[in-house]
């Protein structure tokens, strides 16, 4: 066999492989987290419940989901298990420190971000690009679509009229094919 027949093959195989090394790193990830579990660690459930581990038993993990209230999870279930200080900080919402340098300040309205863009503003309009010959185009289109919707309505009493015409020669047959067609008045 040729090598680039093979070569396909190899590639695929290659990806499979890959694949199946990294989802069995993350499960070990998993394992080893959960082993960290212990009884009054904060934990968060896959379903984003925060809570404190109470038991830990072969399959299972009996978790406190509020004060007295007890609940029995699947370990799978347990997402992640959290640090002291931040399941303290999400639980009891410790407030955070807004005195930082690194944050960001945004201001209360949006003037305060476009003052000094004054090559936009044209005598406190905006140029978005219009033009006055764009508008007189757009204008000249607008009443080229309007006559086009005129002619389109005259063709209706058109189609009227043909229809009456095709009545009144059915009458000038003298109402042979009445009988036919529902019995329309043939005198």
């Amino acid at each position: 066999m040729n090598i680039v027949t093979l070569l396909p093959f190899i590639v695929l195989i290659g990806a499979m492989f890959l694949m199946t090394r990294s989802a069995k790193k993350k499960q070990q990830e998993a394992a080893q987290m959960r082993d960290q579990m212990q009884p009054g660690t904060g934990v968060r459930t896959i379903g984003g419940m925060y809570a404190t581990v109470k038991e830990i038993r072969d399959d299972a993990v009996l978790l406190e989901v509020a004060p007295g209230v007890h609940a029995l999870y699947a370990k799978n279930a347990v997402g992640a298990v959290l640090e002291p200080e931040e399941y303290e900080r999400i639980v009891n919402g410790d407030p955070v420190d807004l005195e930082s340098d690194d944050d960001p300040i945004v201001p209360d309205d949006a003037s305060a971000l476009t003052e000094g863009d004054d090559e936009a503003v044209t005598g406190g309009r905006i140029d978005l690009g219009k033009s006055p010959a764009a508008d007189a185009d757009r204008a000249h289109t607008d009443r080229a679509d309007a006559d086009h919707d005129d002619d389109e309505e005259t063709d209706v009493p058109a189609a009227a009229d043909r229809k009456a015409d095709a009545v009144a020669d059915d009458e000038t047959d003298g109402g042979k094919d009445a009988g036919r067609r529902g019995g329309s008045d043939a005198e």
